[in-house]
């Protein structure tokens, strides 16, 4: 009997420690080193404009004003919904799936003013498997770049510009390619261009 307790006692302290340690300590522990060393990520990776969070660099949003970059397509939820994300889950060969596709390549070549002959990139005209993906390819950014340029009244080479500093690198270089993020990117055009406003207005 007298093991038995000593067996149970045993066992009630080491949960006891395990819960203290495993759901109090540790956590506190890799929170406080989040945000000492990386606290911008940590906090969600929020994106401010004017003081305002209007979203996080981690999570795409339906950008279709002529004046923006827009991202993937989304078959999250009804289209960039975060409490839904995931893909369409469409094979290969469903016949959805190539008549959504067509239709995403004729409406980027028409808005990009593209010929029919331009190859479109995969990612403008496909859903990531999240539907959240906040990155396009450098490939597809540059090809919006004319369109963002005459709506927005900049020059061509601030708007690369921008969007040469909202390229994003794999972490340690390695993990897949450069990509674009698109929520910075709109969101430093909307300065730059208020900014170039406010300069003409002074004039």
């Amino acid at each position: 009997m007298k093991t038995l307790l000593k067996e149970l006692w045993t066992s009630i302290v080491a949960t006891v420690v395990l819960c203290v340690v495993v759901s109090g300590v540790y956590p506190v522990l890799i929170w406080g080193i989040g945000q000492v060393l990386f606290p911008h990520q940590a906090n969600g990776s929020l994106v401010e404009r004017n003081g305002q969070i209007v979203g996080s660099e981690l999570l795409a949003q339906g950008f279709s004003g002529a004046k923006y970059f827009h991202p993937r397509p989304s078959a999250a939820g009804t289209g960039y919904d975060p409490l839904n994300s995931g893909g369409s889950n469409l094979g290969p060969t469903s016949q959805k799936l190539i008549d959504g596709i067509k239709a995403n390549v004729a409406q980027y070549r028409q808005e990009n003013g593209l010929s029919a002959e331009t190859a479109v990139p995969a990612d403008a005209v496909t859903a990531s498997g999240s539907g959240l993906d906040p990155h396009i390819s450098i490939h597809n950014a540059q090809l919006q770049i004319p369109r963002v340029a005459k709506e927005t009244g900049l020059s061509e080479e601030a708007v690369r510009a921008e969007v040469t500093k909202a390229t994003d690198n794999p972490l340690l270089g390695i993990g897949g390619e450069r990509g674009v993020n698109v929520l910075k990117l709109n969101v430093a055009l909307d300065a730059v261009a208020a900014k170039r406003a406010l300069a003409e207005k002074k004039q």
